[in-house]
């Protein structure tokens, strides 16, 4: 069990396997984010926006790097983004582990985050104005 108390807890007292965290601003990832969240709950895994204070803090990384890709924080304190944050919940739910398997595959890794990169820059966001939620659009 991840052990988060004095940085990131669900406020009922009780610490989650691992973390989800997504862009609350993004309407995109917010619509993902709630279909995902009770799926994920049931495996212990909790979600919360990328935007709290904490989870930068938490992760040690800057508002900006923070703010490219979804993330995971693992009960092991394993750290992934992105595609490779999806590969990591897909883990956990038995019948999203066909995307581990398919990961496996030689090339098809950088394929989905390639994929994971084109679609992260170009999420429909709320705070957008013509640009990925203020963020220079240098994915490639």
């Amino acid at each position: 069990m991840i052990s988060l108390a004095s940085e990131f807890t669900d406020g009922k007292g009780r610490h989650a396997r691992g973390w989800f965290f997504f862009d609350a601003e993004c309407r995109f990832c917010t619509r993902i984010a709630r279909w995902a969240a009770p799926i994920l709950a049931r495996r212990g895994i909790g979600a919360a926006p990328l935007q709290d204070a904490r989870v930068g803090a938490l992760l040690g990384l800057s508002r900006e790097e923070l703010m490219r890709e979804m993330r995971v924080l693992t009960a092991d304190g394993q750290h992934y983004g992105g595609a490779n944050a999806a590969v990591a919940l897909a883990r956990e739910i038995w019948w999203a582990r066909p995307l581990v398997w398919l990961a496996q595959v030689p090339g098809v890794m950088g394929t989905l985050r390639r994929g994971y990169r084109w679609v992260a820059g170009r999420r429909s966001c709320a705070a957008e104005k013509g640009n990925a939620c203020g963020l220079r659009r240098s994915h490639t």
